[in-house]
């Protein structure tokens, strides 16, 4: 689940806080970088466990329509499809999903007030009532309205944002309001994975794709915090009338974790290495960082290669 983009991003995290706070160690670094990778794969089953509270208030709100209906003596009989939705009654059913629940002790309690909000978005939508309101209901259209729940609603949703920002207080946890849109995109890609005879035993999406991605992490950690002192010299040495410390701390450590994997990681190609730590600097650091970055990395690159330490093909000019 957690690509290397996502991995890139933590080290880079990780380190700023580290270099901010004098009184951490690298232990201690090492402790937060892990907990950042857990911290986003919870959030993960917080949004598949989000189908559960939404259904919960769904189901709420048919029980106190039929108390007035009674009250009232009105005819009225209550459409139960979404209440009873296939697919959703899978997902509570996951054994995963239950035991992380537990094991982490994740709940919603401090964001129903966002579960309140996204079902009258939900009521409202074109495509919850074609859904309710057609002759017939398949099991793919359970999944269908479930995608659409996530893709449509969820996705850069302010009373969602606002709800998992008091919840990273309360569960003690971090970047869920920034990863939660790209871990959308994880729930609708197990959405997919879905059958109508999948079991309780189905699998979730792992952490990690594979250890290596893990092992990538930890490492590049490794070599940034190992290369600190000679990365600050290579910097400091190319900033050509730049006051060195009104460089933005963020792109320091943009431009150090990106040097760490450009002379420590072989197998990845340099021009990978470079866009994506420009592109983390246009989404963390300042409106013109990234060609700051761009320009510091290029001229350390060429020397490195000058001085024979630089071994993966150079493509710069």
């Amino acid at each position: 689940m957690i690509n290397r983009t996502m991995v890139r991003t933590r080290v880079v995290q990780t380190l700023f806080a580290y270099y901010k706070d004098g009184d951490k160690t690298p232990g201690t670094a090492r402790k937060e970088l892990r907990k950042s990778f857990a911290d986003t794969y919870d959030l993960y089953f917080m949004l598949l466990a989000f189908m559960n509270e939404l259904t919960a208030y769904a189901q709420q709100q048919l029980e106190e329509q039929s108390a007035r209906a009674r009250a009232t003596h009105a005819s009225w009989v209550p459409n139960k499809r979404f209440v009873q939705n296939r697919f959703a009654q899978q997902i509570f059913d996951n054994r995963a999903l239950r035991a992380r629940m537990a094991e982490q002790n994740l709940s919603w309690d401090a964001g129903i007030p966002a579960v309140h909000e996204v079902y009258k978005q939900l009521v409202e939508s074109d495509f919850y009532k074609q859904y309710m309101e057609a002759d017939a209901c398949t099991y793919e259209d359970d999944k269908r309205v479930w995608r659409l729940i996530y893709q449509n609603l969820l996705v850069d949703n302010d009373a969602l944002s606002d709800a998992l920002d008091e919840m990273e207080v309360v569960l003690d946890k971090s970047n869920w309001t920034v990863d939660a849109d790209i871990v959308i995109s994880y729930v609708i890609k197990t959405i997919k994975r879905f059958k109508e005879d999948s079991t309780p035993e189905t699998p979730l999406l792992e952490m990690f794709d594979s250890e290596e991605e893990l092992t990538f992490a930890m490492q590049l950690l490794e070599f940034a915090l190992a290369d600190h002192a000679k990365s600050e010299e290579r910097i400091n040495s190319h900033l050509k009338g730049w006051d060195a410390d009104r460089i933005a701390y963020m792109d320091r450590v943009l431009v150090e974790t990106a040097l760490a994997e450009i002379i420590h990681f072989d197998d990845i190609a340099l021009t990978v290495s470079m866009n994506e730590y420009i592109e983390l600097a246009k989404t963390y650091s300042g409106d013109k960082s990234y060609m700051f970055i761009n320009g510091i990395l290029t001229e350390i690159i060429r020397d490195l290669r000058n001085e024979g330490d630089m071994f993966k093909a150079l493509t710069l000019k």
